[in-house]
């Protein structure tokens, strides 16, 4: 049976200080989790301080992003190395407003999910179609190229290591939530793509996420459907009570 995993996306939100504060808050509630996989992901400043607060928890630290490259002349960038000198588990990568603001495609992004499984860093690869891309029916031809694309020589023994996220664009910050059955239909439909592409077994083994606006009240409904192994939080994240109300709902 997969274990679920919910993991929280500060995005460009929360100080030092503050992230320190609402590390401090999971921890009093979540450190002794063991049900369920624990993900925070501050932004880059913050990243040390959880990592410090959370080191002897069940709770791990992600990263909003790495490059697919060692060590070099890239500037603004962050590598393998320096993410797991500070004990970093998982990496975002292809989230949303990685492709959309930041023109990221699936080739490079798929550099990304490689580089992060040869260092021994699982990572969370993002998928998922745009309002418009629903409403034209393109939803299931969108989210299969971004899979095939994203996961291309992923070996089907990485996929254990390795994390789907579907977050449907439409429903991220916009209060927009997919019912229950139409996040579960991706969701089956993505373990399908991934079955075709490296077996049954890979693909019962993947744990998919749901990434569009997860929260406490919807939570239960939504992680109690038969493909969807846990959520990508986005603004829920940034509250204490509310994280760690989607985690317990995970249980």
């Amino acid at each position: 049976m997969r274990k679920k995993i919910i993991a929280g996306n500060w995005k460009m939100n929360k100080t030092i200080e503050e992230a320190i504060e609402l590390a401090n808050g999971l921890k009093l509630d979540l450190a002794d989790c063991k049900d369920v996989d624990v993900v925070l992901c501050p932004p880059f400043t913050a990243l040390k301080s959880v990592s410090d607060i959370v080191s002897e928890t069940q709770i791990a630290v992600g990263s909003q992003n790495m490059s697919s490259e060692d060590e070099g002349a890239y500037t603004g960038e962050i590598c393998h190395t320096m993410l797991k000198e500070i004990f970093v588990r998982y990496v975002i990568l292809g989230h949303s407003e990685r492709r959309q603001y930041y023109k990221e495609n699936d080739f490079w992004i798929n550099k990304k999910v490689v580089k992060a499984l040869e260092k021994n860093l699982r990572p969370i690869l993002c998928v998922g179609e745009t309002l418009e891309d629903r409403e034209s029916g393109s939803t299931e031809k969108v989210v299969e190229v971004q899979v095939r694309e994203g996961l291309k020589d992923v070996a089907a023994e990485s996929y254990t290591e390795l994390v789907i996220a579907y977050e449907p664009v439409w429903a991220i910050g916009t209060g927009k939530v997919a019912t229950a059955q139409q996040a579960q239909d991706v969701h089956a439909f993505i373990r399908g793509v991934v079955k075709d592409m490296v077996g049954a077994e890979a693909a019962d083994a993947v744990r998919i996420q749901y990434g569009g606006s997860m929260k406490p009240d919807n939570a239960v409904e939504l992680l109690g459907q038969p493909d969807i192994d846990g959520g990508l939080i986005g603004g829920a994240a940034l509250d204490a009570t509310s994280f760690a109300g989607i985690v317990k709902a995970a249980m």
